[in-house]
C-alpha cells in the first residue's frame, strides 16, 4: 500500500516527516476537538501529524519500511472515521494506536532491526535507569547495548514503552489507543523498564 492509493481515497498533500511541527501542531496539542468530518477535515488531519507518525514508525521499523506502514495507518483511520470518539481520546493518540497496531504485524521485522543494531558495537555510555532510557531511544541515538534490551522485550511492552518514549503519550492515551486498561499500561511499562534495567546493568558488567 503506498501513498497513492489514499491519494485516490481523500484529497491529501504529503509533508516531509517533521513539517507539520512549523504549523503549531507539537506534542502539547490539544487534539481532543480535532474531527474527521469530511474530506478537507481529514485532509488536515493528515497534514498535522503525517510526519510525526511517519518519525515513530521510522524509528521502530527503519525508513524503508516507514511509508507504506503509515499509509496504511491514515487509510485505516479514513475507513474507520465514524469510529473516532473525541470524547476518549485526541485525534493524535488514536493515530498512534493504529500505527502502534500495525506495527505489530511486523514484530519479526522489528526484533530483526533491533538485534541488527545491537551488534553494531560495544556501548560506552548507556543509560543508568529508566527515566534516561525513555529520554535516548530513537533511530538516531539508539545505541547498541539498548537496542539488543529492547529487542528481548515482549511486544506489548515494548509497544508501551515506545509510545512514552517516542510518542510522549500519558498513561490514559495509551490505554485509550491500544484499547487495554489503565493500569495494565502502568504494569507493562514497570516491567519493561525493570527488564532494560537488569539487561543494561548485565551488559555494563560484562564490559
Amino acid at each position: 500500500m503506498t501513498g497513492e492509493t489514499i491519494a485516490a481515497t481523500v484529497p491529501w498533500t504529503a509533508r516531509a516527516p517533521g513539517a507539520l511541527h512549523d504549523k503549531g501542531h507539537d506534542k502539547g496539542h490539544d487534539t481532543r476537538h480535532d474531527t474527521l468530518d469530511g474530506a478537507d477535515a481529514f485532509a488536515a488531519v493528515f497534514d498535522a501529524y503525517f510526519g510525526e507518525i511517519h518519525t515513530y514508525v521510522a524509528q521502530r521499523l527503519g525508513p524503508d519500511h516507514a511509508e507504506d506502514i503509515v499509509a496504511e495507518t491514515f487509510l485505516t483511520a479514513f475507513r474507520k472515521r465514524d469510529r473516532y470518539d473525541p470524547s476518549r481520546a485526541g485525534v493524535r493518540a488514536w493515530l498512534y494506536g493504529i500505527a502502534t497496531n500495525l506495527i505489530g504485524k511486523h514484530r519479526r521485522l522489528e526484533a530483526r532491526t533491533l538485534r541488527a543494531l545491537g551488534r553494531c558495537g560495544p556501548d560506552t555510555d548507556a543509560p543508568g535507569h529508566e527515566e534516561s532510557v525513555a529520554v535516548r531511544v530513537s533511530a538516531q541515538s539508539l545505541r547498541p547495548e539498548l537496542a539488543a534490551a529492547l529487542a528481548e522485550l515482549d511486544r506489548r511492552d515494548r509497544d508501551v514503552l515506545l509510545l512514552v518514549a517516542l510518542a510522549g503519550l500519558s498513561h490514559d492515551e495509551i490505554a485509550t489507543a491500544l484499547g487495554i486498561p489503565y493500569g495494565t499500561v502502568g504494569s507493562r511499562l514497570s516491567r519493561a523498564r525493570k527488564k532494560l534495567r537488569g539487561r543494561l546493568g548485565e551488559a555494563r558488567d560484562d564490559g
